[in-house]
């Protein structure tokens, strides 16, 4: 419905200029331009400032957590003037804050003289712990752009379930037994744990795709709150800044680190940038 309006608006406003014209024949070309220049600048302005009353919006976006990252897809549905109820869909990932990333063993020289390496590893790292989330929520106006330059502020408040992905994490480590190139995971074998925590014993990472057949799903539920900040020049594109703090509690411990105590409740602030559009429904 607002498309209708928009287009209407814009044909009222071309026939206005073409009234404006018969009138101003006795101005120059110069002042005619400059006049169906303003009416231009009057029309875009009314679209750019207009209130947002648009019915449904899609946007995708990443989002940067103290504890690690996400991905997420949103469908929101307008319910009135100053409420939005969305949809979200996340795909993320949890890092222990005592996570220590380290280089691999030397591996050879190249034919140009640099030295490279094994996959890095992360030290002491015992679980990948992934996480696909499903929620509801609901935007609620707190203060709409007064002019085209303005910010959109909404209040948010969402919660869902969570599915958590433990993946083991696999180190290339060199086998007591044998002093040959292992792959292994910890608690595989008691022989092989120890190598987890001494740095001479691990060659390199495994790699990303070592350990995906193993997954172990661990059910849970999540919320958070924060405020949104659309700031788009045009009421139908969604460009947004929110920041906030996310809660999320599951079913059985979880353990990242092997030094490290497991724990079911996560806590944690985040900042997400997100992108998209919003129309009418037909």
């Amino acid at each position: 419905m607002k498309r209708l309006y928009s287009s209407l608006l814009l044909l009222v406003m071309a026939g206005s200029l073409y009234a404006q014209d018969s009138k101003t024949d006795g101005l120059s070309k110069k002042e005619q331009r400059e006049q169906r220049k303003l009416k231009r600048i009057s029309l875009f302005k009314q679209l750019e400032e207009g209130e947002n009353l648009y019915q449904r919006e899609f946007s995708a976006g990443a989002r940067i957590n103290t504890d690690g990252w996400t991905g997420l897809f949103e469908l929101g549905y307008r319910k009135s003037r100053t409420k939005v109820n969305y949809f979200q869909l996340e795909f993320g990932e949890k890092k222990h804050p005592k996570e220590d990333k380290k280089a691999g063993q030397p591996k050879g020289v190249d034919p140009y003289g640099f030295i490279y390496s094994e996959k890095p590893y992360i030290y002491g790292k015992q679980n990948n712990f992934y996480q696909v989330k499903l929620g509801v929520g609901q935007q609620r106006l707190i203060g709409g752009k007064a002019n085209k330059n303005g910010v959109l502020v909404n209040a948010i408040y969402y919660g869902g379930l969570s599915v958590g992905m433990l993946k083991p994490y696999y180190l290339n480590i060199v086998d007591p037994n044998t002093e040959q190139g292992i792959q292994v995971k910890y608690g595989q074998n008691p022989l092989y744990d120890q190598a987890f925590l001494d740095r001479a014993s691990i060659i390199g990472g495994a790699g990303f795709g070592k350990g995906w057949g193993e997954l172990s799903i661990v059910p849970g539920v999540h919320a958070k709150t924060g405020l949104r900040f659309d700031w788009a020049r045009f009421n139908e594109v969604v460009s947004a800044l929110e920041v906030g703090v996310n809660a999320e509690y599951y079913t059985k411990d979880i353990n990242i680190m092997i030094d490290q105590p497991a724990k079911k409740f996560f806590f944690n602030a985040y900042i997400a940038l997100q992108f998209g559009k919003r129309w009418d429904k037909k």
